[in-house]
């Protein structure tokens, strides 16, 4: 997010960047065909791949991730685009670098008369390249694929007919691919897959509104370190198989209608407290109270010593907004000890909090064990309190490792959409899946509220080593903030995650920070 931090103030947003928050120039995109098919190519991507105004892929895409399964951006160079009425070949080469290590890649993408396309990626390691993953994906949208049939092809030529979840799935719904036959809105199509083994999983864990095939498979050891001239050759070929359309250009324009002639209730929504150290100031306060949030989070990380005094200000700032209290406790392994004298100080503090969510700084969703003891506690003292247990970090965390604590009244986990990508496209066709990841919740909720908290545009922290956000200690905005949130496109961005959010019936939401 550096990129976008380093190009706003600390107190608004230049002129120039009010639409989307940026400096940054997306490269327009190039609208291709490739006999019956159509589709879009943007930074190195094709994206839309569809049959009349039937989406059939997402996008296939090459990407590499380093150690931490952090993507590396690319430096993209030598493109070369020749595009014909019915077909096109696109040429470029990329270099990804991750602190000094090197690793550059030719890539060819041709489209077919034949209604055919084929992607291919070479990469090779200049040094010796730490990765877990570096190589070709696709995405298949989940409208239109969500409950449907698609025949799996092994490398040993076996086959096995198989169906993409409707539920978010919390591991692999499809494991050693070589090829792929799917039919979505009444079209076949073929994938063939070269150069290594492919799966797929269910991207609706990140809240990304897709099913992604990629290699290498995640049940081999991971990461691995390429040595230098080391090289990767991977090809994807999709390929219309039935129903051929005339293609025509067909421009449709998305609408986003907020509940009309629908009634549905709005969640509990709340706002975060900053990450920032310095307290709200005085007009801060007084903005902020006149907006009606129903409740304000606050983070304590009660294994750290100094948590009183950041309880103390926070405290403070919601009476002085005149909101009820949802309080985020991090514990570590003495977390008996840390309850009772967050109990012992809360007691005199002459506030009831109205949710606590209970979490472990190292575990990646809260032990049941901890969450029991924890709430038989802070309900003798509480007796009004909700609580909260889950995780801090992404639905892939609750999905995988899912609570059966008998004494929480909520669920919990977080969203941002920026995972596996950051561009401005993504982020919004992605907010869909919010809804998946409340109605998944619920199926193993045992009847129990969904409690989504916070959500963020940006990433808090890479939930692949950490669960929590570490305390900032400089002056200004804090450099995980994402400027595109003051921008207008965040402010569609909010609407569309709050009416996919608020049609599933979560119990509440917790937005963002102060």
């Amino acid at each position: 997010m550096k990129e976008y931090s380093d190009s706003v103030s600390n107190r608004a947003l230049q002129h120039h960047c009010i639409p989307d928050g940026t400096q940054v120039d997306e490269s327009k995109p190039l609208q291709l065909t490739a006999g019956n098919l159509s589709m879009i190519y943007e930074n190195g991507a094709v994206r839309y791949i569809k049959a009349g105004v039937n989406e059939l892929i997402r996008m296939i895409y090459q990407a590499v991730r380093d150690k931490e399964w952090l993507t590396i951006n690319p430096v993209k160079s030598e493109e070369v685009i020749n595009v014909f009425p019915d077909s096109f070949i696109i040429k470029y080469k990329s270099l990804y670098k991750s602190g000094e290590s090197e690793l550059i890649s030719k890539t060819v993408i041709i489209g077919n008369p034949d209604s055919s396309v084929v992607f291919s990626f070479e990469g090779e390691a200049l040094t010796p390249f730490e990765k877990n993953r570096a190589g070709i994906c696709v995405l298949h949208p989940v409208e239109g694929y969500s409950g449907q049939a698609c025949e799996i092809t092994r490398p040993d030529g076996q086959k096995e007919y198989a169906e993409f979840p409707v539920n978010i799935a919390p591991f692999q719904p499809f494991t050693d691919i070589k090829s792929m036959k799917c039919c979505t809105g009444g079209f076949d199509y073929t994938l063939n897959f070269e150069g290594d083994i492919f799966e797929t999983e269910d991207q609706r864990n990140w809240t990304d509104a897709s099913y992604k095939t990629y290699s290498t498979p995640l049940r081999l050891p991971f990461p691995v370190t390429l040595e230098i001239g080391k090289k990767i050759n991977q090809k994807v070929e999709f390929r219309l198989t039935g129903r051929p359309v005339s293609f025509r250009k067909i421009k449709r324009t998305e609408t986003l209608t907020l509940f009309r002639n629908c009634k549905i209730s709005l969640p509990k929504i709340g706002i975060c407290r900053s990450s920032r150290p310095q307290p709200l100031t005085e007009t801060e306060i007084q903005i902020l109270s006149k907006l009606g949030f129903d409740h304000y989070r606050i983070d304590l990380h009660l294994f750290d010593i100094s948590w009183i005094d950041t309880a103390e200000r926070a405290v403070a700032e919601a009476k002085r907004l005149g909101y009820k209290t949802e309080f985020a406790l991090f514990f570590d392994d003495q977390a008996s000890k840390e309850a009772i004298a967050f109990i012992e100080w809360l007691k005199n503090k002459d506030l009831s909090p109205a949710v606590i969510l209970l979490l472990h700084k190292s575990e990646s969703t809260t032990p049941d064990c901890v969450a029991d003891s924890l709430a038989i506690r802070l309900k003798n003292a509480f007796p009004d309190v909700k609580i909260a247990t889950g995780t801090n970090a992404n639905f892939a965390q609750l999905n995988r490792y899912r609570p059966a604590s008998k004494l929480n009244d909520l669920i919990c986990y977080s969203i941002h959409p920026q995972e596996h990508a950051s561009d401005l496209r993504t982020l919004a066709e992605n907010t869909t899946a919010q809804k998946d990841t409340v109605m998944s919740a619920k199926t193993f909720s045992s009847g129990k509220g969904i409690w989504v908290s916070p959500i963020n545009i940006q990433r808090r922290f890479n939930a692949n080593t950490e669960y929590y956000e570490k305390p900032y200690t400089g002056s200004g905005v804090p450099p995980q903030i994402d400027p595109r949130l003051m921008s207008l496109f965040g402010a569609a961005w909010t609407i569309g995650s709050l009416k996919y959010l608020t049609e599933s019936e979560p119990a509440g939401v917790s937005y963002f920070e102060t």
